[in-house]
């Protein structure tokens, strides 16, 4: 079921005109499209458009449409945002039915990252896929697609068969089972590993160079015998 109403009316002016009317008003113009229905120009109160919206609810899942006595189920598909202020400046609705199979894009969800162990050895996530497009029930739109990071290892690949909270969805890409993301060695702990290596193998090199030259350690050199110093009793 949705869980968000938009209360809205239907604008009589269209057109760029119109729109910037609809916001000079504290509105926010959006267009109502699909089924077998004539597109049509909508407009509803910003403030409780933003409400909405900041819910995290309203683009991409389920709503209720409300139009006086009139409702209707909707996905909001597109808001548009000025890129200064952020204000959201329109919006777009598609009609359909709760039961119907729509095709729409969900967002993934990585948890539990402070349980890998992988990223305290240096790893890093390289995600392909911030949101996977899947087949869904209108009503049966899930929040999110998530990856569970605890005890995954450095080279992991993670695939869709990975991803949890899947039971309702099916992906449209279906000839494979296709990569979200995967846990690589940072490039920083790759340069230190290098470093440390460097340092290993010039030790190494230098005591054996020590070794066939003949010198003696410090160490050893003071657990030989002075014979000066010896006494005759």
């Amino acid at each position: 079921m949705a869980d968000i109403i938009l209360n809205v009316d239907v604008r009589e002016g269209v057109g760029t005109g119109g729109a910037r009317a609809a916001r000079r008003a504290g509105l926010v113009p959006g267009v109502l499209y699909g089924g077998d229905k004539a597109p049509v120009a909508i407009s509803v109160n910003e403030r409780d458009f933003r409400k909405s919206l900041y819910t995290g609810k309203l683009l991409g899942h389920l709503v209720k449409l409300k139009y006086g006595k009139e409702t209707q189920s909707v996905i909001a598909r597109e808001v548009q945002f000025d890129p200064v202020t952020d204000r959201p400046l329109h919006f777009d609705l598609m009609r359909v039915d709760e039961k119907q199979t729509i095709t729409i894009e969900v967002p993934v969800h990585f948890i539990n990252e402070d349980q890998c162990g992988a990223f305290r050895q240096g790893g890093s996530l390289e995600i392909v896929r911030h949101a996977v497009e899947v087949k869904v029930r209108a009503d049966h739109i899930p929040e999110d697609l998530i990856v569970d990071l605890a005890g995954h290892k450095l080279g992991d690949t993670i695939r869709w068969s990975d991803l949890k909270n899947t039971g309702d969805v099916e992906p449209t890409i279906t000839d494979r089972d296709f990569v979200i993301a995967s846990i690589k060695t940072s490039s920083a702990a790759k340069a230190a590993d290098e470093i440390e290596e460097a340092i290993a193998e010039e030790q190494a090199e230098a005591e054996a160079a020590a070794i066939e030259a003949g010198d003696v350690p410090a160490t050893e050199q003071g657990d030989e015998e002075n014979p000066e110093d010896k006494t005759e009793d």
